[in-house]
């Protein structure tokens, strides 16, 4: 099975991109970094649609505690929901987990986010970024799933000048250690798909996908 490109920049996003590709309404989704909003925002349409949702965060404190719990909060109960609070760098959990529930579609979203704390804190983003997407990407690998999306960044384009950013353009010049390791992301994906024909889907994400999220699920 082919592996998918990576998204283009032109509009098309997380939500589109498992919405649209193989969707039956009873499939078991794991979606990582469940709890900020555009994991939740994509919880609350696949629950509507009638997937069985598993949704893991570990619930650090970059973002405000309360948002997160108050954006859970709108579908914890819900019958097909399952929430796990665990890191994806803790590779037994991400094992427990897989596992368990067995999905057949993982979204992951969970990464330490943010360009200016990594200058600070840099092995914060090598744990969550690095090793825990290699355990998402490992556990895919294990139990076959079918299709893994996950979330790269429009940072990863660094210092290029050339304008509009293009799916064609040289990005391996980050300028951030958090665009360096969305970028090794992108070629961990890649290496696993030719290596164990993993079907995924990588989508760089622009400030602007916050608004078109916000506008289109009223979520905050």
């Amino acid at each position: 099975m082919q592996s998918q490109p990576t998204c283009d920049v032109e509009g098309r996003d997380v939500l589109s991109a498992i919405q649209n590709r193989n969707f039956s309404s009873n499939m078991k989704i794991l979606i990582s970094g469940s709890a900020v909003f555009i994991g939740a925002a994509l919880s609350n349409s696949l629950l509507a649609r009638g997937a069985a949702v598993i949704g893991v965060d570990n619930h650090n404190d970059y973002y405000d505690l309360a948002l997160k719990e108050a954006r859970i909060g709108r579908h914890f109960s819900h019958q097909n929901y399952t929430h796990v609070r665990s890191s994806i760098a803790d590779k037994y959990s991400v094992e427990e987990v897989f596992s368990q529930h067995r999905p057949e579609i993982v979204v992951n979203l969970a990464a330490q986010a943010g360009v200016r704390y990594s200058i600070d804190n840099p092995l914060v983003y090598i744990e969550s970024n690095i090793v825990g997407f290699a355990n998402i990407l490992d556990a895919c690998r294990t139990y076959k799933v079918q299709h893994l999306v996950y979330a790269s960044s429009s940072s990863v384009y660094g210092g290029n000048t050339e304008l509009p950013y293009s799916e064609n353009q040289n990005v391996d010049h980050p300028l951030s250690l958090y665009a360096a390791t969305k970028k090794a992301n992108e070629l961990m994906a890649h290496s696993y798909s030719h290596l164990y024909s993993l079907p995924y889907y990588g989508s760089k994400i622009f400030y602007g996908l916050w608004t078109i999220v916000t506008a289109r699920y009223g979520v905050v």
